[in-house]
């Protein structure tokens, strides 16, 4: 099966670190009818007591109205691409060899294989680099 990339907006938000703090956020952008693909939450390691959630996509106006309501905003620098295949040992090096032998330095990276299939997220610094990503990724 081929491989599937596409860009992708991804929201962010802050959020406090303590119980609770992340099902609120999320809670409100289900009771807005989002069916998330990606969530990625941790702790800010610079600010006791505060911690970020990013999550993808959003669509519609009904959710978008209800993620700015509980804080969260389209993080605009930084540049998504999904990137979706059949998994296979050592695919994650090989995407990343393939973006770093272009000249291209991955942000962020979040992957997970489900079943017989991977899903991976990478985050690069301009959408140039996204672009350029993309056609690199999509061409084996």
């Amino acid at each position: 099966m081929e491989r599937i990339v596409e860009r992708v907006d991804v929201w962010a938000a802050g959020i406090k670190d303590q119980p609770g703090a992340l099902a609120a956020k999320l809670s409100a952008l289900a009771e807005a009818g989002a069916d998330l693909d990606f969530i990625v939450s941790r702790r800010c390691a610079d600010r006791a007591g505060e911690g970020v959630v990013f999550v993808s996509p959003l669509r519609g106006d009904e959710e978008v109205q209800a993620a700015g309501e509980v804080g969260f905003a389209a993080a605009n620098s930084l540049h998504a691409v999904r990137v979706e295949g059949e998994n296979r040992p050592g695919g994650g090096a090989k995407l990343l060899g393939k973006l770093g032998k272009a000249g291209l330095n991955v942000r962020g990276f979040s992957a997970a294989a489900i079943g017989k299939r991977y899903i991976a997220y990478i985050a690069l610094d301009t959408a140039e680099d996204a672009a350029k990503a993309m056609k690199l990724l999509a061409g084996d």
